[in-house]
Parts: C-alpha cells; structure tokens; sequence
C-alpha cells in the first residue's frame, strides 16, 4: 500500500514557521525536535512538515531552490479548505501572510484565493468543490 504522508517546506526557521501554520490553520503541533530544525503540524491524512534550510542541505547534496520572498512563490501551492474564506484570509494576513489573489468565485461555484505565508510559499484557501 502507499500512502502520501507528508508535505515538507525547507524554511529559515522551523518554530516561526509552524506557529504560523498552527495560529493560522488551528493545525496541531504533532513533533519538533529539540534542536528546531524539524517539525509536524497535524492536518489532516497528511501531516505538514517544516525542515530548517541548514537540515535540509544535509539530506539534499545537489542543492534546491529557496523560497525568497522577494521572488514570485514556486509553481506549486498547498490547499485550505474551509467555509469561511473571508474570515480565513483575513486570520492569515493578521498573521504574518500576504494576500496574492484576492478572493473569486469559479465558474463551478468554488470560492477561492490566494496568500503567500511569511517563507512565501503560495497557499490556496477555498471553499469545497460541491
């Protein structure tokens, strides 16, 4: 059987990053490991991860791009759902998040918009597809 598990963000500073994700998102903190360089945030069915950049050098020896924010965010967003897309936002920018795309409403009736989180990863809160 296989399972996708997990989402790993390398970030600056691994607790910052998940007090974001934790005082935004209400996530749960699962583990961070007594040096802070790595940490789980509960989800859902798939835990959100944060690795420091200096941990994630070690694992990746070819190197990878970093999230700067003055740069556009990657290619790639993570997803929020929830009823109350305003109020999320909203929560998110008091945080420390900047919005991206403000809020639309798809031709298939989904309310969605988009923020960078203070990494500038790019961060999709919507309503469910019905």
């Amino acid at each position: 059987m296989i399972k996708f598990k997990y989402v790993i963000l390398y970030v600056e500073n691994v607790e910052s990053s998940m007090n974001f994700y934790q005082n935004t998102f209400d996530a749960e903190i699962k583990f961070i490991t007594p040096e802070k360089d790595y940490g789980e945030l509960l989800t859902g069915e798939t835990t959100l991860s944060f690795a420091s950049i200096a941990l994630a050098s070690s694992n990746i020896k070819k190197g990878f791009l970093l999230s700067k924010t003055e740069a556009k965010p990657f290619g790639v967003e993570l997803g929020f759902v929830t009823d109350d897309v305003e109020g999320l936002i909203e929560k998110a920018i008091k945080n420390g998040a900047i919005l991206y795309e403000d809020i639309a409403v798809k031709p298939w009736g989904q309310k969605t918009a988009y923020i960078k989180d203070p990494d500038n990863y790019l961060v999709e809160i919507c309503t469910e597809i019905q």
